[in-house]
């Protein structure tokens, strides 16, 4: 893989910094004037607290599930211990005679040891010992941790009463954008960052997610060692908490790790000309900390199996068919989460999505285990009704022995095959589902798209969406699996850590060091087959796979519609509304009858997705036909985006609200024409009128993202479909249309192959050894701008541009290699990248600052 060096840059927010002439000008408070909450020098922690104590609801919610988590692990350690060791189970198990003066009935007690037998043979045990002092230590580290959140989080409690004159009862009904927006107003009297006039909804978001953000762009240039492929199951995702917990533990906050503090990388990471020997001190410290994950990994497997059996046990007796559900998994959360998108914000759109995923996935059930499901619960069920019936009949019968133990495993094994049996009444529309899924979760691979009927989509879709019972499983395995990853896996891609955290690290002033793809900048890490074509002056190496710029820049723009992103950011929204209108304008009509006063979000979303490009993919027939198709899906999400400005300039929802939201209603009309989004209304009204239009507001935002992510993928595969044709007219050097594919391309045997490009995250297919090719030798650099912000177009290279597709007039045939890079055909792969020259003497000059104006 071709290696990228890039200069670390200090980048000056035009946008929302000090005004021209005005950028080093040091503001005056009178001592008077001064707040507890001048100058907060954290202000990462401060905003996270912020944002939690949101989350929790409040102080009181947050301090009481505190003391909860401090009492369960004592009862988990306590509890488990006196079972192993005080309970006589010949008596409990009638194995044993008991002699009573009083009684002939063996009560509870009767199974309990004497204080001092029990004592006794607790002391005698080494390894009881052993994991008493482990959970000792470890409660004690919990209980001081708990004593100092608690006096951290009454300042936050202070300033949301204080500063932000938000009371405790009301913080549970409040939406976290009023916080936000409260706090923005606030630092113009209190100054809580003292290196910017005014703060961003972007900077707050930078501060929040800095780590997060690092970790969803490691996720999707695959550089974090997540994809495995077992003899025997083929390829996996492993990806547990334990295992992410290790990542940041190195990464971000650690002993040791490429982070000083909260907000700032290490100065010697930030320079390429040490990278060999920084990579070998990190690999050094992965092996460190991989050994003492194999040292305490009896410890962590005992706990996980306790934690697991108390968590479930009740859940599964309750509901057997629980374990049959499923959940997003981890790896899913991080693969579809955007740039700079908050817990609550991706939790909101995977459980809409919940629904559909899961009857997607109930389309695949084998019709094999269906006729076994079938009759194993008529059997089970004959005998769990006898049983039933002979204990109405009589209640002895429950004395008999193992007679109630039989009703509850029969009563577990009726509602497990019941959970393989589908619903009689569902129609298999594929097709349709995955449509409707990628509407809330707003990314999926390109070969999925025409395929969802195959069963190796539906594999792949199971790596983001697993049953529970996977969940459980692979967290009781992660004791033992997560040192074999960080020892044998992790540390091979020490180098490539090392040049990504280089690389894709930049500082903006007023928020310290982030992931520049969390700027969300076009020019600097757009791909130009996701709307971006004559945008983006990204190599291949700086593009974000499957959109993730561009689809996080629109959700970012539209959940926050009072940010003012910069102009080249601006350029591209506008860009994208005009397409939207030209194709609505252009579409026929009477696609989408919808009127003001019956419309909702819900039934619009709907409209859209059944409306007759959603059985575009399923067409097999010449080109020309998917392409009117997708011309056709294209036309019907433009006017379903179309049709919101109205829905959303009439929030007064037929009158029901005042007249100052008419007021606000009527002026955010006029906002419409100048590109302004017309949800930036605010409520002058009570709170309950408030609170009803920030859930309207909510809702259309996030119908208006849904539509606008199934409309950029039909836009992406319509220039996909039109690049394979392109590029296959090269190839044959003919003069034939490029709207006709060529036979041998039609009926090429594998259908992955007709997705151009393919989508890194899921490959389709992993070549041989010997088949894997090599990244080209030269390379290449650009200075990261500010993110969505502009950046300096100033570029270094330290070879000739590359262009991927065209050398000499030719096609060169390339492959995907680890990081996003790619490779010509017919080269070996290094496993690391080539060493380079040593680099002149400016790398040990402290950074250059360039202001962006």
């Amino acid at each position: 893989m071709a290696h990228f060096d890039t200069d670390y840059q200090r980048l000056e927010a035009s946008y929302s910094d000090s005004p021209p002439g005005e950028e080093n000008l040091l503001m005056h408070v009178p001592e008077g004037a001064k707040s507890q909450w001048h100058h907060i020098e954290n202000l990462d922690l401060f905003f996270q607290r912020v944002y939690n104590l949101h989350q929790k609801n409040g102080f009181t919610c947050m301090l009481l599930g505190e003391i909860f988590e401090l009492v369960q692990l004592l009862f988990v350690v306590g509890f488990t211990v006196f079972l192993a060791n005080c309970v006589d189970y010949d008596v409990l198990f009638a194995n044993k005679f008991v002699n009573h003066t009083d009684s002939s009935k063996v009560t509870l007690p009767d199974a309990f040891l004497p204080m001092d037998v029990c004592s006794a043979r607790i002391q005698d045990n080494a390894f009881v010992i052993f994991v008493l002092i482990i959970s000792g230590v470890f409660w004690l580290h919990r209980l001081v941790k708990f004593i100092y959140n608690v006096c951290c989080y009454w300042e936050i409690r202070s300033f949301y009463i204080n500063a932000l004159k938000m009371t405790m009862s009301e913080l549970p009904y409040a939406t976290w954008q009023e916080v936000q927006a409260r706090i923005v107003e606030i630092q113009k009297e209190h100054q809580i960052c003292i290196h910017k006039k005014e703060l961003t909804e972007l900077d707050i978001y930078h501060r929040i997610l800095r780590f997060k953000n690092y970790m969803v762009a490691m996720v999707n240039k695959s550089l974090l060692p997540v994809r495995f492929r077992p003899p025997v199951l083929g390829e996996c995702v492993f990806y547990t908490r334990g295992l992410k917990y290790n990542f940041e533990l190195i990464f971000f906050w650690g002993p040791g790790s490429l982070f000083e503090n909260e907000w700032s990388l290490k100065p010697e990471y930030k320079r390429g000309s040490n990278r060999l020997e920084l990579a070998d001190r990190l690999a050094s410290r992965i092996l460190w900390i991989g050994i003492a994950n194999l040292l305490l990994c009896p410890v962590i497997l005992v706990w996980q199996i306790l934690y697991a059996f108390f968590s479930y046990t009740e859940v599964i007796k309750r509901e057997p068919g629980s374990l049959g559900a499923r959940c997003w998994s981890l790896y899913g959360r991080c693969y579809l989460r955007h740039f700079n998108e908050l817990d609550h914000e991706l939790m909101s759109r995977l459980s809409k999505g919940y629904k559909a995923a899961s009857k997607y996935m109930n389309c695949f059930l084998s019709p094999l285990l269906t006729v076994v499901a079938k009759n194993v619960a008529f059997f089970a069920g004959s005998l769990l009704a006898v049983l039933i019936a002979l204990t109405i009949y009589d209640e002895d019968v429950l004395a008999v022995e193992h007679v109630l133990s039989s009703i509850t495993l029969l009563g577990v094994c009726v509602t497990v095959c019941r959970s393989f049996i589908p619903d009689k009444h569902m129609v298999f529309c594929p097709e349709q589902l995955l449509r409707v899924i990628l509407a809330h979760i707003h990314y999926m691979p390109d070969h999925w798209q025409g395929n969802a009927h195959r069963y190796e989509t539906r594999d792949q879709f199971s790596q983001l969406f697993q049953y529970k019972a996977v969940f459980i499983l692979e967290e009781l395995l992660s004791p033992v699996v997560t040192p074999i990853i960080l020892i044998f896996c992790l540390r091979r891609k020490s180098l490539e850590i090392i040049d990504f955290f280089r690389n894709f690290t930049v500082e903006v002033v007023g928020v310290g060091d982030t992931c520049s793809f969390a700027q969300m900048d076009i020019r600097q890490h757009g791909h130009p087959a996701w709307m971006s074509e004559g945008k983006t002056e990204a190599s291949i190496y700086q593009q974000a796979e499957d959109g993730k710029t561009e689809l996080s820049l629109m959700h970012f723009a539209i959940t926050n519609p009072q940010w003012q992103p910069p102009q080249e950011t601006t350029h591209f929204i506008s860009q994208l509304k005009e397409r939207v209108h030209r194709e609505a304008t252009g579409g026929p009509s009477e696609t989408h009858p919808l009127s003001l006063s019956e419309s909702e979000p819900r039934s619009l979303v709907a409209n859209f997705l059944t409306g007759p490009s959603t059985l575009a993919s399923v067409h097999f027939g010449r080109d020309s036909s998917l392409a009117n198709h997708a011309a056709a899906g294209i036309s019907d999400g433009a006017s379903a985006l179309r049709s919101l400005s109205p829905i959303s300039s009439s929030l007064h929802l037929r009158g029901s609200l005042s007249a100052a939201h008419r007021a606000a209603s009527h002026t955010s009309r006029a906002m419409i024409g100048s590109g302004t989004d017309a949800r930036t209304i605010s409520s002058g009204s009570s709170a309950w009128e408030g609170q009803l239009a920030s859930l309207v507001l909510s809702e259309y935002a996030s119908t208006e993202m849904s539509i606008h992510a199934v409309y950029i993928h039909e836009l992406h595969k319509q220039q996909s479909r039109g690049e394979l044709s392109r590029h296959t007219w090269h190839r044959q050097e003919s003069d034939e249309s490029s709207d006709s594919v060529p036979d041998e391309v039609r009926s090429e045997p594998n259908p992955h192959s007709r997705n151009f490009p393919r989508s890194h995250t899921f490959p389709t297919t992993v070549p041989s050894p010997s088949a894997i090719p090599t990244s080209a030798s030269a390379t290449s650099s650009t200075t990261l701008g500010q993110g969505g912000a502009q950046g300096s177009s100033h570029q270094r290279y330290s070879g000739p541009p590359i262009d991927p597709f065209s050398a000499g007039g030719k096609v060169v045939r390339s492959a995907r290699v680890p990081m996003g890079g790619w490779a010509e055909e017919g080269q070996a792969a290094p496993r690391h990248h080539e060493t380079l020259p040593e680099e002149s003497s400016e790398d040990d000059m402290p950074p250059r600052i360039h202001k962006v104006t």
